[in-house]
């Protein structure tokens, strides 16, 4: 009975029986094909939330797309430090060989930003805010950060032949004043990058969000009211389309400035 009213439910909202629920974190990644296969946009570096970020899945599925992030996480997250290396326990001669492990138990990101100290956090301003201040006539955006190679440890993770696991940048956000840090990313960008850039890649995600709440409050995204799938996606892709017209607008130096 409960089959045919969802069958009855789907058919009347027009849902192909094709379409079952996806996570957001695999949509993301499908999104992703989509404006790098039939856009042809190029592979720039990730930017998400931590409810992306926390998807071991999504950020495998982006390195298999050789494509490079900046991920918010929790402090919660599991990994090793950067320099940790996998060891073959001796065998005793009865069963199998053992494979390939790290010894000790792995940490969190919290654990090794505070086994790294405050010292060993920079100030770093990564752009110019809209709000001046006495202190801070020219309203810049700064905080102390800290930046660590680490290899995050969850047991999803796929490993090397040696077993180890992939290293990565561990970058925390360590405010003066704070006793803790109080945000966390994992990047993928090369093992070179400066500090200052790995901080603007990893708070370019301000832009999304001012992007985000242009579409819903300017140009009508959230305003939909249907009640079935084509719509939905109809209404979707106007209000995409009208943000990129207003997007190329902004950035084209011959159009006109608004009176």
């Amino acid at each position: 009975m409960l089959t045919g009213a969802i069958q009855r439910r789907r058919a009347k909202a027009d849902i192909p029986d094709s379409e079952r629920h996806k996570e957001k974190w695999r949509l993301a990644l499908d999104m992703l094909d989509e404006v790098r296969g039939d856009w042809e946009l190029p592979g720039l570096p990730v930017v998400a939330d931590a409810g992306y970020g926390d998807a071991t899945g999504f950020r495998e599925g982006l390195t298999e797309r050789d494509l490079a992030y900046a991920v918010a996480v929790k402090g919660t997250t599991t990994a090793y430090p950067g320099d940790a290396v996998p060891e073959r326990p001796p065998y005793s001669g009865q069963g199998r060989r053992p494979g390939p492990a790290y010894p000790g138990q792995h940490s969190t990101l919290r654990q090794l930003a505070l086994d790294a100290g405050r010292s060993a956090a920079r100030t770093v301003t990564w752009r110019q805010g809209s709000k001046a201040t006495k202190h801070n006539p020219r309203a810049e955006m700064r905080s102390r950060f800290l930046a660590l190679r680490v290899r995050p440890a969850n047991r999803t993770i796929r490993r090397a032949a040696d077993g180890s696991l992939p290293e990565c940048w561990l970058l925390a956000e360590w405010p003066p004043g704070t006793t803790e840090p109080t945000d966390y990313w994992l990047s993928t960008l090369p093992a070179d990058t400066p500090l200052r850039e790995l901080v603007r890649i990893a708070k370019i995600r301000w832009r999304v969000e001012h992007d985000y709440r242009e579409l819903k409050d300017g140009l009508g995204l959230d305003h939909f009211e249907g009640r079935n799938f084509p719509g939905w996606h109809r209404h979707v892709t106007l209000a995409s389309l009208a943000q990129a017209f207003c997007t190329m607008l902004r950035l084209d130096p011959k159009a006109p400035a608004p009176a």
